[in-house]
Protein backbone atom coordinates (compact mmCIF):
# COMPACT_ATOMS: atom_id res chain seq x y z
CA UNK A 1 0.00 0.00 0.00
CA UNK A 2 1.25 3.61 -0.63
CA UNK A 3 2.72 5.55 1.69
CA UNK A 4 0.31 8.44 0.85
CA UNK A 5 -1.47 10.62 3.46
CA UNK A 6 -5.31 11.95 2.49
CA UNK A 7 -6.30 14.72 4.71
CA UNK A 8 -9.79 15.20 4.29
CA UNK A 9 -10.81 18.84 5.01
CA UNK A 10 -8.48 22.04 4.03
CA UNK A 11 -9.70 24.10 7.02
CA UNK A 12 -6.52 25.62 9.11
CA UNK A 13 -6.61 21.46 10.16
CA UNK A 14 -5.81 19.85 7.60
CA UNK A 15 -3.40 22.57 6.08
CA UNK A 16 -1.42 22.78 9.04
CA UNK A 17 -0.89 19.21 9.01
CA UNK A 18 -0.19 19.02 5.36
CA UNK A 19 2.58 21.99 6.21
CA UNK A 20 4.07 19.74 8.36
CA UNK A 21 3.67 16.24 6.78
CA UNK A 22 4.28 16.89 3.07
CA UNK A 23 8.11 16.85 3.59
CA UNK A 24 7.79 13.49 4.89
CA UNK A 25 5.16 11.80 3.03
CA UNK A 26 3.46 12.21 -0.45
CA UNK A 27 0.19 14.22 1.10
CA UNK A 28 -3.26 14.72 -1.12
CA UNK A 29 -5.73 17.42 0.77
CA UNK A 30 -9.23 17.58 -0.07
CA UNK A 31 -11.91 20.45 0.35
CA UNK A 32 -15.76 19.84 -0.66
CA UNK A 33 -15.88 23.38 -0.85
CA UNK A 34 -14.72 25.39 -3.60
CA UNK A 35 -12.64 27.38 -1.36
CA UNK A 36 -10.08 26.58 1.54
CA UNK A 37 -10.75 27.77 5.11
CA UNK A 38 -14.15 28.46 4.41
CA UNK A 39 -16.24 27.06 7.18
CA UNK A 40 -15.27 27.82 10.92
CA UNK A 41 -11.52 28.85 10.07
CA UNK A 42 -12.44 31.53 8.31
CA UNK A 43 -14.98 32.58 10.74
CA UNK A 44 -13.44 32.97 14.10
CA UNK A 45 -12.27 35.83 16.55
CA UNK A 46 -9.03 35.74 15.18
CA UNK A 47 -7.21 35.18 18.75
CA UNK A 48 -4.44 33.13 20.40
CA UNK A 49 -4.87 33.57 24.27
CA UNK A 50 -2.22 31.30 26.04
CA UNK A 51 -4.45 31.50 28.93
CA UNK A 52 -7.86 30.54 27.56
CA UNK A 53 -9.07 26.95 27.31
CA UNK A 54 -8.20 23.49 29.56
CA UNK A 55 -4.77 22.66 30.55
CA UNK A 56 -3.81 20.79 26.74
CA UNK A 57 -5.58 23.68 25.02
CA UNK A 58 -2.99 26.20 27.01
CA UNK A 59 -0.14 23.89 26.39
CA UNK A 60 -0.43 24.37 22.44
CA UNK A 61 -1.18 27.63 22.36
CA UNK A 62 1.73 28.19 23.91
CA UNK A 63 3.61 26.39 21.40
CA UNK A 64 1.72 27.80 18.44
CA UNK A 65 2.61 31.24 19.73
CA UNK A 66 5.99 30.69 19.47
CA UNK A 67 5.86 28.32 16.35
CA UNK A 68 3.33 31.57 14.30
CA UNK A 69 6.00 34.11 15.71
CA UNK A 70 9.64 32.09 14.13
CA UNK A 71 7.17 31.97 10.98
CA UNK A 72 6.66 35.62 10.70
CA UNK A 73 9.90 35.79 11.44
CA UNK A 74 11.29 34.08 8.63
CA UNK A 75 8.56 36.03 6.13
CA UNK A 76 9.74 39.25 7.41
CA UNK A 77 5.58 39.73 7.51
CA UNK A 78 3.89 40.29 10.76
CA UNK A 79 1.32 37.55 11.48
CA UNK A 80 0.85 37.93 15.04
CA UNK A 81 0.35 41.37 17.18
CA UNK A 82 -0.11 41.98 20.93
CA UNK A 83 -4.57 42.10 21.94
CA UNK A 84 -4.21 41.79 25.93
CA UNK A 85 -7.36 40.46 27.26
CA UNK A 86 -9.03 41.71 29.93
CA UNK A 87 -11.64 39.76 31.96
CA UNK A 88 -14.04 42.04 33.80
CA UNK A 89 -15.31 40.42 37.50
CA UNK A 90 -15.76 40.78 41.17
CA UNK A 91 -12.70 40.85 43.19
CA UNK A 92 -13.58 37.25 44.29
CA UNK A 93 -14.17 36.35 40.79
CA UNK A 94 -10.63 37.69 39.85
CA UNK A 95 -8.94 35.96 42.54
CA UNK A 96 -10.35 32.43 41.86
CA UNK A 97 -9.21 33.17 37.91
CA UNK A 98 -5.72 34.17 38.77
CA UNK A 99 -5.48 31.43 41.75
CA UNK A 100 -5.89 29.12 39.05
CA UNK A 101 -3.86 30.50 36.50
CA UNK A 102 -0.25 31.96 37.19
CA UNK A 103 0.17 33.68 34.36
CA UNK A 104 -2.62 36.17 34.63
CA UNK A 105 -1.91 39.40 36.52
CA UNK A 106 -5.40 40.75 38.58
CA UNK A 107 -5.58 44.10 37.85
CA UNK A 108 -7.67 46.73 40.03
CA UNK A 109 -10.54 49.03 39.39
CA UNK A 110 -8.37 52.22 38.62
CA UNK A 111 -5.69 49.74 36.66
CA UNK A 112 -8.36 48.13 34.73
CA UNK A 113 -10.10 51.81 33.36
CA UNK A 114 -6.55 53.34 32.77
CA UNK A 115 -6.40 50.54 30.04
CA UNK A 116 -10.22 50.38 29.31
CA UNK A 117 -11.52 53.76 29.64
CA UNK A 118 -14.24 53.15 27.61
CA UNK A 119 -15.90 50.67 30.32
CA UNK A 120 -18.84 52.06 32.56
CA UNK A 121 -17.52 52.29 35.62
CA UNK A 122 -20.07 50.51 37.52
CA UNK A 123 -20.06 47.28 35.75
CA UNK A 124 -17.04 45.99 37.61
CA UNK A 125 -14.87 45.28 40.60
CA UNK A 126 -11.44 44.19 39.02
CA UNK A 127 -10.34 42.67 36.26
CA UNK A 128 -7.58 39.70 35.33
CA UNK A 129 -5.25 40.38 32.41
CA UNK A 130 -3.84 38.34 29.88
CA UNK A 131 -0.72 39.91 28.29
CA UNK A 132 0.21 37.55 26.40
CA UNK A 133 -2.81 37.40 23.98
CA UNK A 134 -2.51 37.90 20.35
CA UNK A 135 -4.61 38.55 17.77
CA UNK A 136 -3.41 36.63 14.74
CA UNK A 137 -3.69 37.22 10.85
CA UNK A 138 -5.84 34.22 10.14
CA UNK A 139 -5.49 34.44 6.01
CA UNK A 140 -2.27 34.82 6.51
CA UNK A 141 -1.12 32.15 8.50
CA UNK A 142 -3.81 29.59 6.44
CA UNK A 143 -1.90 30.74 3.31
CA UNK A 144 1.17 30.05 4.77
CA UNK A 145 0.52 26.46 5.79
CA UNK A 146 -0.87 26.18 2.45
CA UNK A 147 1.76 27.58 0.24
CA UNK A 148 4.58 25.72 2.14
CA UNK A 149 2.42 22.37 2.09
CA UNK A 150 2.33 22.79 -1.77
CA UNK A 151 5.86 23.44 -2.35
CA UNK A 152 6.78 20.36 -0.72
CA UNK A 153 4.54 18.38 -2.68
CA UNK A 154 1.25 18.22 -1.53
CA UNK A 155 -1.70 18.14 -3.76
CA UNK A 156 -4.76 19.93 -2.56
CA UNK A 157 -7.98 19.61 -4.02
CA UNK A 158 -11.36 22.03 -3.91
CA UNK A 159 -14.93 21.31 -4.64
CA UNK A 160 -13.86 17.49 -3.84
CA UNK A 161 -16.36 16.27 -1.04
CA UNK A 162 -15.85 12.32 -0.56
CA UNK A 163 -17.75 10.05 -1.65
CA UNK A 164 -17.16 6.47 -0.71
CA UNK A 165 -14.10 4.56 0.84
CA UNK A 166 -12.78 0.98 0.22
CA UNK A 167 -10.65 -0.51 2.63
CA UNK A 168 -7.90 -2.43 1.18
CA UNK A 169 -6.80 -6.30 3.35
CA UNK A 170 -3.28 -4.85 3.47
CA UNK A 171 -4.15 -1.92 5.12
CA UNK A 172 -5.22 1.75 3.54
CA UNK A 173 -8.06 2.76 1.02
CA UNK A 174 -9.07 3.43 -2.18
CA UNK A 175 -11.57 6.70 -1.69
CA UNK A 176 -13.60 8.01 -4.41
CA UNK A 177 -13.63 11.91 -4.09
CA UNK A 178 -15.72 13.20 -6.91
CA UNK A 179 -13.92 12.43 -10.53
CA UNK A 180 -10.91 11.34 -8.36
CA UNK A 181 -9.77 8.10 -7.15
CA UNK A 182 -7.09 8.64 -4.31
CA UNK A 183 -5.17 5.41 -3.09
CA UNK A 184 -3.78 5.90 0.40
CA UNK A 185 -2.00 4.23 3.16
CA UNK A 186 -3.77 6.57 6.00
CA UNK A 187 -6.77 8.75 6.00
CA UNK A 188 -6.68 11.93 8.12
CA UNK A 189 -10.24 13.02 9.38
CA UNK A 190 -9.55 16.95 9.40
CA UNK A 191 -13.44 17.68 8.51
CA UNK A 192 -14.48 19.65 10.98
CA UNK A 193 -18.16 19.61 11.65
CA UNK A 194 -18.41 16.52 9.18
CA UNK A 195 -15.91 14.72 11.15
CA UNK A 196 -18.24 12.14 12.22
CA UNK A 197 -19.66 12.32 8.88
CA UNK A 198 -16.82 11.08 6.92
CA UNK A 199 -15.65 8.79 9.83
CA UNK A 200 -19.38 6.50 9.12
CA UNK A 201 -17.88 6.82 5.60
CA UNK A 202 -14.79 4.47 6.67
CA UNK A 203 -16.92 2.33 8.98
CA UNK A 204 -15.46 3.83 11.81
CA UNK A 205 -17.26 4.83 14.96
CA UNK A 206 -18.13 7.75 15.86
CA UNK A 207 -16.75 10.32 18.57
CA UNK A 208 -20.07 12.18 19.65
CA UNK A 209 -18.58 15.61 17.52
CA UNK A 210 -21.49 18.27 17.88
CA UNK A 211 -21.18 21.11 15.86
CA UNK A 212 -21.87 24.46 17.62
CA UNK A 213 -23.19 28.34 16.02
CA UNK A 214 -21.50 31.14 17.62
CA UNK A 215 -21.96 34.56 15.75
CA UNK A 216 -19.56 37.43 15.20
CA UNK A 217 -20.13 40.58 14.04
CA UNK A 218 -18.34 43.99 13.00
CA UNK A 219 -20.07 47.31 14.48
CA UNK A 220 -19.55 51.04 14.15
CA UNK A 221 -19.43 53.24 17.09
CA UNK A 222 -20.40 56.42 18.11
CA UNK A 223 -17.25 57.20 20.16
CA UNK A 224 -14.01 55.87 18.11
CA UNK A 225 -12.43 53.16 19.47
CA UNK A 226 -8.76 52.54 20.73
CA UNK A 227 -7.16 50.48 17.56
CA UNK A 228 -4.51 48.99 19.98
CA UNK A 229 -7.39 48.08 22.74
CA UNK A 230 -7.49 45.02 24.97
CA UNK A 231 -10.20 42.25 24.22
CA UNK A 232 -12.79 42.30 26.82
CA UNK A 233 -14.98 39.78 28.07
CA UNK A 234 -16.81 39.34 31.71
CA UNK A 235 -16.28 36.38 34.04
CA UNK A 236 -19.36 34.47 32.60
CA UNK A 237 -18.21 34.86 29.02
CA UNK A 238 -21.31 35.74 27.77
CA UNK A 239 -19.46 38.48 25.77
CA UNK A 240 -16.73 39.78 24.05
CA UNK A 241 -15.45 42.69 22.09
CA UNK A 242 -12.33 44.12 20.93
CA UNK A 243 -11.34 46.54 18.63
CA UNK A 244 -10.99 45.72 14.53
CA UNK A 245 -9.54 48.50 13.03
CA UNK A 246 -11.48 52.02 13.18
CA UNK A 247 -14.67 49.33 14.25
CA UNK A 248 -15.40 46.88 17.12
CA UNK A 249 -15.69 43.20 16.41
CA UNK A 250 -18.35 41.52 18.98
CA UNK A 251 -20.01 38.33 19.98
CA UNK A 252 -22.44 36.95 22.50
CA UNK A 253 -20.68 33.99 22.72
CA UNK A 254 -23.67 31.32 22.18
CA UNK A 255 -22.62 28.07 21.75
CA UNK A 256 -25.86 26.57 20.41
CA UNK A 257 -26.08 22.68 18.93
CA UNK A 258 -26.30 23.30 15.39
CA UNK A 259 -26.83 21.07 11.92
CA UNK A 260 -23.23 20.77 9.86
CA UNK A 261 -23.61 22.86 7.21
CA UNK A 262 -22.97 26.87 6.39
CA UNK A 263 -23.93 28.48 9.21
CA UNK A 264 -26.48 31.67 8.53
CA UNK A 265 -26.13 34.46 11.07
CA UNK A 266 -28.78 34.57 13.58
CA UNK A 267 -30.15 38.74 13.65
CA UNK A 268 -31.14 38.14 17.08
CA UNK A 269 -27.31 36.66 18.74
CA UNK A 270 -26.53 40.46 16.63
CA UNK A 271 -28.94 42.11 18.65
CA UNK A 272 -28.26 40.27 22.03
CA UNK A 273 -24.28 41.01 21.72
CA UNK A 274 -25.30 44.80 21.10
CA UNK A 275 -27.03 45.38 23.84
CA UNK A 276 -24.41 43.65 26.11
CA UNK A 277 -21.72 45.67 24.61
CA UNK A 278 -23.98 48.68 25.22
CA UNK A 279 -24.69 47.91 28.96
CA UNK A 280 -20.84 48.10 29.65
CA UNK A 281 -19.48 50.38 27.33
CA UNK A 282 -19.60 54.12 26.89
CA UNK A 283 -18.98 53.60 23.07
CA UNK A 284 -22.22 53.38 21.88
CA UNK A 285 -22.79 50.69 18.85
CA UNK A 286 -24.65 53.04 16.22
CA UNK A 287 -24.72 50.03 13.37
CA UNK A 288 -23.60 46.83 11.90
CA UNK A 289 -20.68 46.58 9.29
CA UNK A 290 -21.05 42.70 8.27
CA UNK A 291 -21.82 39.34 10.39
CA UNK A 292 -21.78 36.00 10.52
CA UNK A 293 -21.55 32.51 12.10
CA UNK A 294 -18.75 30.31 12.53
CA UNK A 295 -19.69 26.31 13.61
CA UNK A 296 -17.50 25.39 16.59
CA UNK A 297 -16.96 21.36 17.21
CA UNK A 298 -16.97 19.98 20.51
CA UNK A 299 -16.90 16.91 22.26
CA UNK A 300 -17.72 15.93 25.32
CA UNK A 301 -14.67 16.42 27.22
CA UNK A 302 -14.31 19.98 25.04
CA UNK A 303 -10.41 18.16 23.85
CA UNK A 304 -9.64 17.88 20.52
CA UNK A 305 -9.89 13.85 19.11
CA UNK A 306 -6.29 13.33 17.73
CA UNK A 307 -4.74 10.03 16.80
CA UNK A 308 -5.17 6.73 14.92
CA UNK A 309 -8.38 4.92 15.48
CA UNK A 310 -7.67 1.92 17.49
CA UNK A 311 -10.27 -0.29 15.55
CA UNK A 312 -10.08 0.78 12.22
CA UNK A 313 -6.24 0.63 10.94
CA UNK A 314 -4.51 4.15 9.20
CA UNK A 315 -7.46 6.14 9.94
CA UNK A 316 -6.46 9.36 12.11
CA UNK A 317 -8.43 11.62 13.67
CA UNK A 318 -7.48 15.54 13.86
CA UNK A 319 -11.32 16.84 14.91
CA UNK A 320 -12.91 18.34 17.66
CA UNK A 321 -11.07 21.90 18.45
CA UNK A 322 -14.19 23.60 19.59
CA UNK A 323 -13.21 27.00 18.82
CA UNK A 324 -9.57 26.25 19.70
CA UNK A 325 -8.74 25.39 16.21
CA UNK A 326 -6.77 28.52 14.87
CA UNK A 327 -4.68 29.15 18.23
CA UNK A 328 -3.76 25.37 18.63
CA UNK A 329 -3.23 24.70 14.63
CA UNK A 330 0.76 24.52 14.53
CA UNK A 331 0.81 23.00 17.43
CA UNK A 332 -2.11 20.06 16.24
CA UNK A 333 -0.39 20.06 13.22
CA UNK A 334 3.27 19.25 14.64
CA UNK A 335 2.11 16.83 16.80
CA UNK A 336 -0.33 15.07 14.48
CA UNK A 337 2.90 14.85 12.11
CA UNK A 338 4.73 13.49 14.67
CA UNK A 339 1.68 10.31 15.18
CA UNK A 340 1.36 9.69 11.95
CA UNK A 341 5.27 9.46 10.48
CA UNK A 342 5.96 7.48 14.28
CA UNK A 343 7.92 10.13 15.39
CA UNK A 344 6.22 10.91 18.17
CA UNK A 345 8.84 12.93 20.90
CA UNK A 346 8.65 10.98 24.47
CA UNK A 347 7.09 14.00 26.08
CA UNK A 348 4.65 14.45 24.29
CA UNK A 349 3.13 11.01 25.11
CA UNK A 350 0.97 12.17 27.78
CA UNK A 351 -0.24 15.09 25.79
CA UNK A 352 -1.13 12.47 23.13
CA UNK A 353 -3.00 10.44 25.11
CA UNK A 354 -4.71 13.26 26.23
CA UNK A 355 -6.29 13.58 22.92
CA UNK A 356 -6.46 9.74 22.25
CA UNK A 357 -9.37 9.09 20.21
CA UNK A 358 -9.53 6.45 22.49
CA UNK A 359 -9.67 8.22 25.56
CA UNK A 360 -12.79 7.74 28.50
CA UNK A 361 -15.57 9.60 27.82
CA UNK A 362 -15.55 8.96 24.39
CA UNK A 363 -15.91 5.74 23.93
CA UNK A 364 -19.87 5.64 24.69
CA UNK A 365 -20.12 8.15 21.67
CA UNK A 366 -23.58 7.31 19.49
CA UNK A 367 -23.76 6.00 15.90
CA UNK A 368 -23.36 8.02 12.84
CA UNK A 369 -25.90 11.06 12.12
CA UNK A 370 -28.82 10.45 10.05
CA UNK A 371 -28.05 12.24 7.07
CA UNK A 372 -25.12 13.36 7.88
CA UNK A 373 -22.24 13.17 4.89
CA UNK A 374 -18.46 14.34 4.17
CA UNK A 375 -17.88 17.64 3.75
Amino acid sequence: MEERVLIIGGGIAGLSLAWRLAPSLPVVVVEAEESLAYHSSSRSARQMQPNYGPGPIQELTRRSISAVAGIASALGAPILQPRPMLTLGTKAEVAQLVAANANLVPLDHAETMRRSPDLWPGVFEAAALDDTAMEVNVPALVEYYRSQAVAAGAVVLTGSAVDSATAHPDGGYEVVVGEHRITAGTVVNAAGAWADGVAGIFGVRCRGLVPHRRSVAIVSTKIPTDPAGPMVEPVDESFYYRPDGGHLLVSACESVPAEAGDAQVVDAEIATVIRRIDAVTTLGVSGVERSWTGLRTQTADGLPVVGFDEEVPNFFWLAGQGGYGIQTSAALGTLAAGMIVGELPAEDAGLAAELSPQRAGLQQAGEVPAGQVAG
